[in-house]
């Protein structure tokens, strides 16, 4: 008898001393502590050292540093009818402990069900090139919706980076046809340019040598230099364009020079 009464002391000593240890809490400094008191709201509390009353109050820990978050893979179609798959991460933070707690049952399953379907349906509104390459503006698009529509639950949600874009291979082959065709086009307009730019040039030049007729002469002149310093035995003597006119103008009034193609008279 004496002995069970001993057990049941020592019992209730260790209760005493589980209740007592229960009501002492410790918060880091990056959380924070809903206390509900007989199940309703009662405050946030923390950081530091926190009292409980026991079997009235309890509390639920909340961290308030970012989170991140990643965007599982996401098959959607464009708008250009292409379809894709494409995955991102999210970077959100708890402001408001209470909220995060009593209106919403679990924010983090909560903001990474919002985040995929949200995904899908703003990059289902742009076509395939400007998921490619428009990202800082799909990125900016989905922060600012994700963030409205998660301010009732306290989160801020900081910024949404889209990581990859997959594509099938038969896509990817067409995007490279499509960069090779640009190219080439590009290639055409940078020749025609090229040559638009250099037969003003030749018109200009060709203006100059016609104000100054001595100019050609020097042209000529430059030309010989040129091919003399080649170890050739051929040398190529530019004539002027005129001096052929020239001479067919003085055969054709050469009354020495008789014409092959005129009839003969007979003898």
């Amino acid at each position: 008898m004496i002995i069970d009464f001993i057990y049941f002391q020592l019992l209730i000593v260790i209760l005493l001393v589980m209740l007592f240890a229960s009501m002492f809490r410790i918060l880091r400094e990056y959380e924070r502590g809903v206390v509900f008191l007989l199940g309703r709201f009662h405050k946030v509390k923390g950081p530091g050292f926190i009292i409980l009353i026991p079997l009235v109050q309890q509390m639920v820990r909340v961290d308030l540093r970012i989170v991140t978050m990643d965007i599982p893979s996401q098959d959607l179609i464009s708008k250009d009818n292409v379809t894709v798959r494409v995955n991102a991460v999210l970077y959100f933070r708890v402001l408001d402990p209470q909220k995060a707690i009593i209106n919403v049952e679990n924010y983090l399953e909560a903001t990474s069900q919002l985040a995929q379907t949200t995904m899908r349906s703003v990059l289902g509104q742009h076509e395939l090139d400007e998921i490619l390459s428009a990202r800082d503006t799909l990125n900016a698009d989905l922060q600012r919706i994700l963030d409205q529509s998660t301010d009732g639950w306290g989160i801020k949600v900081t910024a949404v980076e889209i990581k990859h874009v997959d594509l099938d291979e038969s896509m990817i082959r067409a995007i490279a046809r499509q960069a090779e065709a640009e190219r080439s086009r590009r290639a055409k307009v940078i020749h025609a340019t090229g040559e638009l730019e250099a037969s003003k040039q030749l018109l200009e030049a060709a203006r100059m040598l016609a104000r100054q007729p001595e100019a050609i002469q020097l042209r000529y002149l430059q030309t010989l230099t040129e091919i003399s310093s080649d170890n050739s035995k051929i040398v190529v003597f530019p004539l002027p364009m005129e001096l052929g006119r020239i001479l067919q103008e003085m055969g054709a009034h050469s009354p020495n020079v008789e014409d092959p193609h005129s009839p003969r008279e007979p003898t």
